[in-house]
């Protein structure tokens, strides 16, 4: 079986945007661990990634939001989440990995990336 992963980036004026598709586990966190530091060492610290397309994420997967939440506060930055409204009432796996482990409230949660990038949206509640 191919396990596909992939990472994509955009920029939107001071934000950058990583796009995070398929299975977020130990085989492919060290990959989105590497594009935030990559992200990072460019000099950019306004991150959002979008989790939207993530079907499947294990421990090593929220360790690496983590610590990339750590990292981006450790340069006064900022980390947003996607995870689609829809998330909580049609069982988004991320969205239940994050609640069962208690640790959804660390993160800035938006439905959509225009909602991460406008200032003005407030974030969906934990």
């Amino acid at each position: 079986m191919v396990v596909t992963f992939q990472v994509t980036d955009r920029e939107h004026g001071e934000w950058a945007v990583l796009r995070v598709s398929g299975e977020l586990d130990l085989m492919t966190s060290p990959v989105l661990r590497q594009r935030v530091h990559d992200v990072v060492a460019e000099g950019r610290h306004s991150l959002v990634l979008d989790l939207s397309d993530v079907w499947f994420c294990d421990s090593s997967g929220v360790g690496v939001l983590i610590a990339s939440r750590r990292l981006l506060r450790s340069c006064q930055g900022s980390l947003r989440l996607i995870l689609p409204a829809r998330g909580a009432a049609d069982g988004s796996h991320v969205n239940k990995v994050l609640g069962a482990l208690g640790v959804r409230r660390l993160f800035e949660i938006h439905p959509d990336v225009p909602s991460a990038l406008d200032e003005d949206s407030r974030p969906l509640s934990a």
